[in-house]
């Protein structure tokens, strides 16, 4: 039981189970501890932007050349691509099938408009491919990091990789300042981590006292069907194609209950991402695999989001009662495979993407968004915690087909054997020691 309680798991937990406690019977003082999940979020994406550099930078100089990397880097396109299309497709069966909208009857003229006004702003520069391409080229290198768009950041860190790999020795001083600066911005996130179980109450805490426990049944269905599709879709089908590579997904999620647990209680993928990277390498996959896939991923690769992203669409039709037919259901998957991408970063992505989605099908009303918003918050639990996931099987999967994984150490750490379990610590000598010479992340 001590074991549990001197955990980062165990004490996220427990901060989980406190906020809940506390929204519930002090809603107003829960409401006042939302500074606490916000001040997390933000010391945490105040450092992604440097460690997702350092890591895409360090692996493609690491890699050798650069046809390793453009092969890596189509291969995870091609793995999301597929990935993205089975979770559409899944999103719109089950809101097909199972109906979750149909009998609501809603009236467009009873809702509100003035609650979409911010979002479909920003859905307007989605709706076309040369919109999309122009965003995610920054503004300047500065920028990039400023904004804290890693999109933005990885491409500035590709060409800033690509150049370095073709120095070779003459840049070896920078390659080496890189990778030393990397281990200082882990330590930093290290340091960070330590607060997750007081991220975690803050925003459990304001969300039941805003809420109230109550605003878990708004919508009930809809969220039941969600959770249903996102457990259908990690348990059935990345569970198969973790046994095709030769793992298991239970074990993985083990591996991560730290990071999963974060997540739950944030609902938001971006707290773990530096944490997830270095977990994956100590696992024993390639660090330029890794500095690739996930930052790559946390864009293209929404598998959650994608499932949502289906299911809400019908979901609104069905609930303003909207006749689809078999054409307009392949138009939203097809819409949705498009729209689906590059939604991280912005403000309210996945109504500010659901928007740009259907503002392409104009038979199915855009004011229907208002029936999603009271309860987008409990649905992003469901879709940062499928993202995380999705993108974690995804590196794996790409490392076998690469052969970037050492299968002998990946399989003793998922087995949690005594002497290959990631060890977070940190003694008076230095840092202990991760897979390819990297330290292992800072004492959480």
């Amino acid at each position: 039981m001590s074991k549990f309680f001197n955990s980062l798991f165990g004490r996220v937990m427990i901060a989980l189970v406190a906020g809940i406690v506390i929204g519930a019977f002090f809603p107003h003082f829960a409401q006042s501890l939302r500074p606490l999940g916000d001040g997390f979020l933000k010391l945490i994406k105040m450092v992604i932007g440097p460690i997702v550099f350092c890591v895409v930078v360090s692996g493609m100089a690491s890699a050798g050349n650069l046809k390793k990397v453009g092969r890596v880097g189509t291969k995870a396109v091609i793995y999301f691509e597929f990935m993205t299309s089975i979770a559409l497709v899944i999103g719109a069966a089950l809101a097909y099938f199972l109906k979750p909208g149909v009998g609501m009857n809603i009236d467009l003229h009873s809702l509100d408009a003035s609650a979409l006004t911010t979002y479909t702003e920003h859905a307007k520069s989605l709706k076309d491919v040369a919109g999309f391409l122009l965003k995610i080229i920054p503004d300047t290198a500065i920028d990039a990091f400023a904004k804290g768009d890693i999109l933005q950041v990885l491409v500035f860190s590709v060409l800033f990789g690509s150049a370095l790999s073709l120095l070779g020795e003459k840049a070896q001083k920078v390659n080496t300042l890189i990778e030393e600066l990397s281990h200082v911005f882990f330590r930093v996130m290290g340091f960070i981590i330590k607060l997750a179980p007081l991220g975690v109450l803050g925003a459990i805490a304001f969300t039941t006292g805003a809420y109230g426990v109550g605003s878990l049944k708004q919508l009930g269905v809809l969220v039941l069907v969600f959770y249903a599709s996102c457990f259908v879709f990690v348990f059935v089908v990345l569970g198969i194609v973790m046994k095709l590579a030769g793992f298991n997904i239970f074990k993985m999620i083990r591996y991560l209950r730290e990071e999963l647990s974060i997540v739950l209680g944030t609902a938001s993928s971006d707290a773990v991402l530096p944490q997830v990277m270095r977990k994956l390498e100590w696992m024993g996959v390639k660090d330029s695999t890794v500095g690739l896939v996930i930052p790559t991923g946390y864009s293209f690769n929404l598998d959650g989001f994608s499932i949502y992203l289906t299911l809400a669409v019908i979901f609104i039709a069905q609930a303003t009662n909207t006749p689809l037919s078999m054409h307009d259901l392949i138009v939203v998957v097809l819409v949705s495979l498009v729209t689906s991408k590059g939604a991280h970063g912005i403000p309210g992505s996945a109504i500010v993407i659901l928007a740009a989605t259907l503002s392409a099908i104009p038979a199915i009303p855009v004011l229907g968004l208002v029936l999603i918003l009271p309860v987008d918050w409990f649905v992003g639990i469901a879709r940062a915690l499928t993202n995380l996931i999705g993108n974690c099987v995804a590196t794996v999967v790409v490392a076998v087909w690469e052969k970037d994984i050492d299968r002998v150490r990946a399989h003793r750490v998922l087995n949690q054997e005594p002497d290959v379990r990631f060890i977070a610590g940190v003694d008076e000598g230095g840092a202990t020691e991760g897979v390819h010479g990297a330290p292992a992340a800072p004492a959480v």
